[in-house]
């Protein structure tokens, strides 16, 4: 019988099949606690949202509790780095006292290989109420150029 695959469900499988398989590894989470976000890869923060239009790529990205002056952002023709450090908790519980330990700190890199290249000139970011929005304006090249005909 021939099978046709579903890439996406197929990977989404494998990922959920690797995530078990690490999940025996761990002992209610200690083993990783000082990875920043325990069971999840440091990749996947922050969430983002990006969209574009004809003339600009918008990036929002919700990052709550940062210091806006740790947040870094980086643009390199069509490749957007946001780097930064959420702060720990700070607290007088022992590690080995938590049941559950779900906000974790530390440093975070996301690289987003962005739909066109940008004007890196005119990118502009805000940081308000625990969302980063970055404004990426299209660089000429990258624009949709339109052609008139000719009629002959």
């Amino acid at each position: 019988m021939l099978r046709f695959f579903d890439t996406n469900q197929d990977f989404q499988s494998l990922r959920r099949d690797i995530d078990r398989a690490f999940d025996a590894f761990r002992t209610n989470g200690a083993a990783f606690r000082q990875a920043f976000l325990p069971g999840r890869s440091p990749r996947n923060y922050p969430h983002v949202n990006i969209a574009e239009d004809a003339d600009t790529i918008h990036v929002e990205a919700l990052a709550p509790g940062l210091n806006p002056d740790s947040i870094q952002i980086t643009v390199l023709r069509n490749q957007l780095t946001i780097a930064g450090e959420k702060p720990g908790e700070a607290s007088d519980v022992k590690a080995e006292q938590f049941h559950r330990c779900e906000r974790a700190g530390g440093r975070f890199v996301r690289t987003f290989t962005l739909p066109a290249e940008v004007n890196d000139a005119k990118v502009a970011a805000e940081y308000r109420s625990g969302i980063l929005t970055i404004t990426l304006p299209k660089a000429e090249t990258a624009k949709p150029k339109k052609i008139n005909v000719a009629v002959a």
